[in-house]
């Protein structure tokens, strides 16, 4: 791997924020006996590269619950719109020269899913932002509009992302690809990410990676099987709380 030579410093960051208008406080719901935001935080602990990792917060409640299992928290404005600018004003204060957005309401997070992230960027020094994909197996996602579906040129960069099924099936047999809401940035690209044109397709689509595309830059794609599992209402939370009660599944056991 070419990043093997000179190890950067690779900072994980989680943003999280109380306010939510489908699932107020879903940081602190409660997940075999822990709070969401200490499962995202212990699985993130367990990647191989990410050498600091933060909570990063608004929130006093947020703060005091991820102190209580000893996370290193940072607290952020209230202002930000999005997890983007929470995750580098966090980074800004560090000396991090590669940074990892960690959604908090992802607490079955794969470590080596982190990994993969950012070795793809590490092995790609022409591209300043890396993201994964996976291949969508459920029909119905294809055509949900929550699920964001993502088309990749033969290099691995991402051409588009979009809410609708693309590519268009014309009757051969098109492979779809969910993609996963995992970002590492290079930090010069995070750090003035928030000052970039937003353009009428992140407008139109509501997605902000394409605010990368829109400007030029390249955001590299790298293949994963890890299925994601975010938690954006009670309903998406029962479905965590049963896969954490099934003893067959992998993460019954995770602590």
């Amino acid at each position: 791997m070419l990043f093997s030579i000179v190890p950067p410093k690779i900072l994980g960051v989680i943003p999280a924020r109380f306010a939510s208008t489908r699932f107020p406080g879903k940081p602190l719901a409660a997940i075999a006996g822990k709070p969401m935001i200490q499962h995202v935080w212990e699985r993130a602990g367990r990647s191989a590269l990410i050498a600091r990792l933060l909570v990063a917060t608004d929130d006093p409640r947020i703060a005091a619950a991820a102190r209580s299992f000893g996370a290193e928290v940072a607290l952020t404005r209230e202002d930000h719109t999005t997890g983007t600018d929470r995750v580098a004003e966090a980074a800004a204060s560090t000396d991090a020269q590669v940074i990892v957005n960690i959604q908090g309401d992802e607490p079955l997070i794969d470590p080596a899913a982190i990994d993969l992230a950012v070795t793809t960027l590490l092995d790609d020094p022409t591209c300043g932002m890396a993201t994964l994909k996976k291949r969508i197996s459920a029909p119905g996602e294809i055509a949900d509009p929550n699920v964001v579906k993502v088309v990749t040129a033969r290099d691995g960069r991402a051409l588009y992302f979009s809410r609708s099924a693309i590519p268009f099936n014309r009757g051969r047999e098109a492979a779809y690809w969910k993609h996963i809401g995992l970002y590492v940035y290079r930090r010069d690209l995070l750090l003035s990410y928030s000052s970039l044109p937003h353009g009428p397709l992140e407008h139109d689509e509501k997605l902000e990676q394409l605010r990368a595309l829109e400007n030029g830059i390249p955001i590299r794609v790298a293949e994963t099987s890890y299925e994601t599992i975010g938690v954006d209402t009670p309903q998406d939370l029962q479905a965590v709380l049963s896969l954490f009660q099934d003893s067959s599944y992998p993460v019954a056991n995770h602590g």
